[in-house]
């Protein structure tokens, strides 16, 4: 928990976002940064969802985070919603909260309606925006939604670098432009070993997860099922790194992949498994997990392998890291965040770099990586999408790129993979890389307080004397 210092009267900041009681990524790291920095700000929310079942309510869960956080006189409140709200819906509940600035976060196509009446906003209150937009090469159509903010908050630096890069032409000096990567609450996120020193357990739910069937290398995959993820590719490369080994080997390999199997805007990934990899074992775990049960599976996983062709963090291989598991992971958006790199002389990116140096790989300066993870390089061009969503990438990586990494694990053995996992963990712990939900709190505070301190109402109109 943030324990910041209280301001005589808390500002009261709205979030649009999905509804932070949701499980998706954009609900999780709201409900993070909202409950660690309650005790500075106070917090009401437009919660959106596809088809939101308490649309037409008021839900103020003020006294419930009080108690259940220790947070004095707390104010949290939900006004939720089917889609992302309008115009006329904004101004309706800023009339009777009265909001001193408004935070959104999620794909800013959202808020078309946001940016048409930033004007009228801006006159009187700031906007910030959590951004999670990676698309490249450096969209110029996204540069209204920028300019429409006073802070823009990133949670990759290859985000961070797509601004700058995007609204270069009009130097500012009346906005920020910073690095907040997502936080995960390691006091959930955390080796078994630091949950339960009984190994009977740790047994039993890997009897649950396999049955009475034992396996000596796992590979986990945690994405949803859509075709910038990979999916196929990902069976592919479970299959191509099983054939490099003996049969009897091979047969003691598992992958995991916790998704819908079958979705309409994914793979059709049972079909993908009895096509190209009927001897080896696919898993699918498709029941909805809690935090605790996510933290095992990781745990029981030798290895957690992402190769989205982009990503905007990467949640899950950082959860993994978290909980001591190592990644094998394309080098794009925030995850090459988490990843290791050396530099040209050979020696390894320190923290210092991380924060003053390194900004993004897209360009392939450093073409070696570190001894806890083994990403997969950019190899071939991917154009993906449509005129209304485009999205252009360089960074699809192979089938055959991603084997060699899970085998890279493979043959290191299990003390070298803890170890490298270890590493892993402490990495994303550290205060200066902070991909902790303290450390995103904390910058979160810092962040928005400057933007508090430093802005100004921006005047519509100019006038001029004749």
């Amino acid at each position: 928990m943030v324990v910041g210092t209280n301001m005589a009267k808390k500002k009261k900041i709205m979030l649009l976002s999905d509804d932070l009681r949701m499980s998706s990524g954009v609900g999780t790291m709201s409900r993070e940064f909202v409950v660690g920095t309650l005790d500075r700000y106070d917090w009401v929310q437009i919660g959106g969802a596809i088809k939101h079942p308490e649309q037409g309510n008021v839900v103020d869960i003020s006294e419930s985070v009080s108690k259940d956080y220790g947070i004095k006189d707390a104010y949290l409140k939900i006004y939720p919603i089917s889609g992302y709200g309008n115009d006329e819906i904004l101004r309706s509940i800023m009339a009777i909260e009265k909001p001193d600035a408004i935070l959104h976060y999620t794909d800013p196509r959202f808020w078309q309606w946001l940016y048409s009446m930033e004007h009228e906003l801006r006159q009187n209150i700031p906007i910030f925006y959590y951004n999670i937009w990676d698309n490249l090469p450096y969209p110029r159509w996204n540069e209204p939604f920028y300019e429409s903010c006073d802070l823009i908050m990133n949670i990759s630096r290859q985000t961070v670098n797509i601004v700058d890069n995007v609204c270069q032409k009009k130097p500012r000096t009346d906005w920020d432009n910073t690095y907040v990567p997502h936080g995960i609450n390691h006091n959930v996120f955390m080796p078994i070993d630091a949950l339960h020193k009984n190994h009977d357990k740790v047994k039993k739910y890997k009897q649950h997860a396999f049955g009475n069937k034992q396996y000596d290398f796992v590979v986990f995959w945690n994405n949803r099922n859509i075709r910038r993820k990979l999916p196929g590719d990902v069976v592919l490369a479970f299959k191509t790194f099983c054939d490099m080994l003996p049969k009897d080997e091979s047969k003691k390999c598992a992958l995991i992949m916790h998704t819908q199997p079958i979705d309409d805007n994914g793979t059709d990934l049972p079909a993908v498994v009895k096509e190209m990899c009927p001897d080896y074992d696919v898993i699918f775990s498709n029941e909805k997990l809690d935090n605790n049960q996510m933290c095992w599976m990781y745990n029981i996983a030798d290895v957690t392998i992402n190769i989205a062709s982009n990503e905007g963090f990467g949640l899950g291989t950082c959860e993994s890291l978290m909980c001591g598991t190592p990644i094998v992971v394309n080098v794009t958006g925030g995850l090459q965040d988490q990843c290791g790199f050396k530099k040209e002389d050979g020696s390894y990116l320190t923290v210092d770099d991380y924060t003053d140096e390194f900004q993004s790989n897209h360009r392939g300066r450093y073409k070696e990586h570190g001894d806890w993870v083994y990403p997969v390089f950019p190899s071939s061009l991917s154009l993906q999408g449509s005129p209304p969503t485009p999205y252009i990438f360089d960074d699809r990586p192979t089938y055959d790129d991603a084997a060699e990494g899970i085998k890279h694990f493979y043959d290191m053995g299990e003390e070298k993979r803890k170890e490298c996992g270890e590493k892993g963990m402490e990495f994303v712990q550290t205060e200066e890389i902070g991909m902790t939900a303290e450390n995103m709190s904390k910058r979160f505070i810092k962040d928005m307080d400057t933007a508090f301190e430093e802005w100004t109402p921006r005047k519509r109109f100019t006038l001029y004397k004749v």
